[in-house]
């Protein structure tokens, strides 16, 4: 029967018919992340979800799922779910996976990096390869590493200038290892998940926190809750796109190579306005209003001495092999 002989209703159903198949033919992934959607994890994520779309002609869509609600909130979770397939993607940070991964505190030794060149010799060389490597035996395939960014400390209380102002304070951490840096600092560490810090910082339950300006403080308006803010550039946190292992095995060749480059590309993207960010974020804040210090080399070398017996411990957990690893490529890149 041809079209011009069907009804108007009749044609309408046909059509109708014909458009749901093509739209049930699209897939869709989910992706959950640890922060909300104002920072540049989330346009990272986002911008993934965008290129595979145009890259598969509409094929592939990916949803972004903020703040872990796919975990339920709890941010360690997510790559867990992900390597047992309950999730397709994850952008999640190198720290929030030691539960599961404990090589991968390496990232964030206290005072292993002091600059970004040193970083990308390690997260886009040989020592990121074995630790996708490693996490490719949890059933997570690493398709590319971002950024989060050095760390900084903010709080409520006092300018942190050296490692006795930190007695006492009750900080916000992500994760294990910087229980024990917080320890050794003399402060009372509390782990917590991202969704409820900014409360617990406007409530006074704890004093401060520590995150990266230009991926997490200043989009997720830290600013307004804290008055203190120390660069120290204590830890290095990096992020990754992940993809579950069964969901990688299976898709063909071409269609692995595709998520690859464009992951590899969304993050390129991230990482840049992530330090773009980074870069305005210490004048930015301090016009918000915010009393901002930046330590002197010998100050520094004070945290660096007060945060040793944190690096030594988790040294040795995460091995040699791969510390000196990353230390080689460190020192190659200076």
């Amino acid at each position: 029967m041809s079209f011009a002989r069907l009804s108007g209703t009749t044609l309408a159903a046909v059509l109708a018919t014909t458009f749901s198949f093509g739209a049930v033919s699209a897939e869709t992934l989910r992706l959950s992340h640890n922060t909300g959607d104002t920072t540049t994890w989330h346009q990272g994520a986002e911008k993934f979800g965008e290129l595979l779309a145009e890259r598969t002609g509409g094929d592939i869509e990916v949803r972004v799922f903020p703040n872990a609600q796919l975990s339920g909130g709890d941010q360690m979770r997510q790559a867990e779910m992900v390597g047992r397939g309950a999730l397709d993607l994850v952008v999640t940070s190198a720290i929030n996976v030691t539960p599961l991964v404990p090589e991968m505190a390496v990232f964030s030794l206290p005072y292993l990096y002091s600059s970004y060149e040193q970083v990308d010799a390690t997260t886009q060389g040989a020592p990121g390869e074995m630790l996708s490597e490693i996490l490719l035996d949890k059933g997570i395939v690493v398709l590319a590493w971002g950024e989060n960014g050095f760390r900084e400390v903010t709080n409520n209380t006092r300018p942190i200038r050296s490692p006795e102002d930190m007695r006492g304070l009750n900080m916000r951490v992500a994760g294990p290892m910087y229980i024990d840096v917080m320890n050794a600092l003399g402060a009372n560490p509390q782990q917590m998940q991202w969704g409820e810090t900014m409360s617990a910082l406007q409530q006074g339950v704890v004093d401060g926190q520590e995150n990266p300006i230009g991926a997490v403080i200043i989009p997720q308006q830290v600013y307004e809750v804290q008055k203190y803010l120390t660069a120290w550039h204590y830890s290095y946190d990096p992020i990754f796109l992940g993809i579950s292992r069964d969901k990688w095995d299976s898709y063909d060749a071409e269609m692995q190579q595709i998520l690859r480059e464009t992951a590899q590309e969304a993050m390129a993207y991230q990482r840049e306005i992530t330090r773009e960010g980074t870069a305005q974020g210490i004048e930015f804040l301090r016009e918000q209003g915010m009393e901002v210090y930046e330590p002197t080399e010998e100050e520094l070398a004070a945290f660096r001495e007060a945060t040793q017996p944190a690096f030594d411990e988790w040294a040795a957990r995460v091995g040699d092999e791969i510390v000196g690893a990353f230390q080689d490529a460190i020192a190659a890149a200076n």
